[in-house]
């Protein structure tokens, strides 16, 4: 199986106006720094061993994948195979072949069955791969018989995109959830060769110099024990860590709420094109790399409706089939980013193979996050890429979809204005006369709230607004009765 070609992501790479300027931007540098560190085929790409035993070290240079296709049709099967094949080369692998098995579930002890083992040794051995990747979460105990037959490197999907996301976080706290995820995964598949397992210290100290002699008896340890010990340590400094930057989070989004600032959440499938949209929105400059999971820390930017209100658009970390549970319940307090917002743009692929499997597995993590009550505003991005005939099926599947082009701005327009008015209305309506001296309070009713009328009189700036309570109650004294 060769790599999947991976429909081009055309977008404003630069984060430059829409007229095609490039500009010196944020998510240009970041793009240049990333395809600076890019690994390279043929050179090691073992990661840091950040234990003193075998730490599960990842060599993605030359892969084999192996799927099991146990639900579903065949195409379904060869989609997951293909994503598969897109996520091994984002991480920096050259896939050689891929292989499905039909079954009604894994093997328990192989994943695949005895006699898939025998042939995908065979292809292991003509093609000259150095590791296979299975499209599915192995136990502990598969990934070593797996090993143990195959005589090469074994991972799981799990752990492929754990290396994706370790190689593209940046900031602080993606870097801490990144690394919660990786231990929380990697811990019940600790292991240790040769004298790795052995005692540190311990025994009777009874014949045949058995222990560790004087001074060195005691109930002992094994090395795999002691490392164990310091990752679920190491563990629980992460989850105090990531608590703590939940609760900035928190309280920056609390200011927001006091403020009565909507909230809008760009959400998607990976590579769905989520950073181009905001870019093209906000100007945000945010990196756009036709990879998967290219973005992992969240960025919020202000915007403003055609009437001046603010309100806040923050795109976040693009979701997959089969998302590690390990990377939801890490990346649980920048998702739920997602479920206090007051809309969710939701961004679709519309050049995909199957647009509808990624609505229906990006819908199943948030219901995970509780973000399945916001309101959602689904968009077809891509349409300058997608077939005629695909674009009209996800027109009738969804009617009220907003279908945009973030390469050549189409439909943004449309997508700005139907933002715009999904956005919740402010709850008090009243008449004011607003004296010319306190202009300061007609410019927070243009920021916060709606006018729905003006006029200038003598008195002052005659007004009919609907703002939040608490501007409605700074407005109290300016307000008039209808004669």
């Amino acid at each position: 199986m060769s790599k999947k070609e991976v429909v081009p992501e055309f977008e404003d790479r630069a984060g430059g106006d829409q007229r095609g300027n490039r500009s010196d931007s944020a998510g240009e540098f970041e793009l240049e720094e990333r395809n600076a560190l890019r690994r390279v085929a043929g050179l090691s790409t073992e990661l840091a061993d950040v234990t003193e035993v075998e730490y599960r070290q990842l060599r993605l240079e030359r892969v084999v994948l192996v799927g099991v296709w146990t639900e579903g049709t065949a195409t379904d099967a060869d989609n997951s195979l293909a994503e598969l094949a897109d996520l091994a080369k984002t991480a920096g692998s050259q896939v050689l072949e891929g292989l499905i098995q039909r079954r009604n579930r894994p093997d328990p002890s192989t994943f695949i069955g005895r006699g898939k083992v025998d042939e995908l040794r065979a292809v292991v051995v003509d093609s000259g791969a150095d590791t296979v990747i299975c499209d599915g979460e192995l136990s502990p105990s598969q990934l070593r018989t797996l090993e143990e037959k195959i005589k090469i490197k074994v991972i799981d999907r799990t752990a492929l995109i754990l290396d994706i996301f370790a190689q593209h976080a940046k900031s602080h706290e993606g870097k801490a959830q990144v690394e919660l995820a990786q231990l929380q995964y990697f811990l019940p598949r600790l292991r240790g060769w040769g004298a790795a397992l052995s005692r540190q210290t311990g025994g009777s100290g009874r014949g045949g110099g058995a222990g560790g002699g004087v001074g060195l008896r005691g109930p002992g340890e094994t090395k795999i024990e002691t490392d164990r010990r310091r990752i679920r340590t190491r563990i629980s400094r992460l989850k105090r860590e990531i608590a703590n930057m939940r609760t900035v989070r928190d309280t920056k989004r609390a200011v927001r709420r006091r403020h009565s600032v909507p909230g809008v959440a760009i959400a998607g499938y990976t590579n769905a094109g989520k950073s181009s949209i905001l870019n093209r929105l906000t100007g945000a400059g945010v990196l756009v790399e036709d990879a998967l999971f290219a973005t992992l820390d969240p960025t919020t930017r202000r915007s403003r409706t055609a009437e001046g209100r603010v309100y806040t658009l923050s795109d976040t970390v693009g979701f997959v089939r089969h998302l590690p549970h390990q990377l939801v319940e890490a990346f649980r307090s920048t998702l739920e980013e997602v479920g206090q917002a007051d809309l969710v743009v939701h961004v679709v692929d519309g050049a995909h193979v199957d647009p509808e499997e990624q609505v229906r597995a990006v819908r199943e993590v948030l219901a995970e996050v509780g973000a399945e009550r916001v309101p959602e505003l689904l968009v077809v991005n891509k349409t300058d890429a997608a077939e005629e005939e695909t674009l009209l099926r996800l027109k009738r599947r969804w009617p009220e979809a907003v279908l945009v082009s973030a390469r050549t701005g189409a439909g943004l327009d449309l997508l700005r204005h139907t933002v715009e008015a999904r956005l919740p209305r402010p709850a008090v309506e009243l008449d004011v006369l607003v004296p010319y001296d306190r202009g300061d309070l007609v410019a927070r009713v243009h920021e916060r709230g709606e006018v729905l009328g003006s006029e200038h009189t003598e008195e002052g700036t005659e007004l009919r607004v609907r703002v939040d309570q608490m501007l409605a109650a700074e407005l109290a004294p300016f307000a008039v009765t209808a004669a």
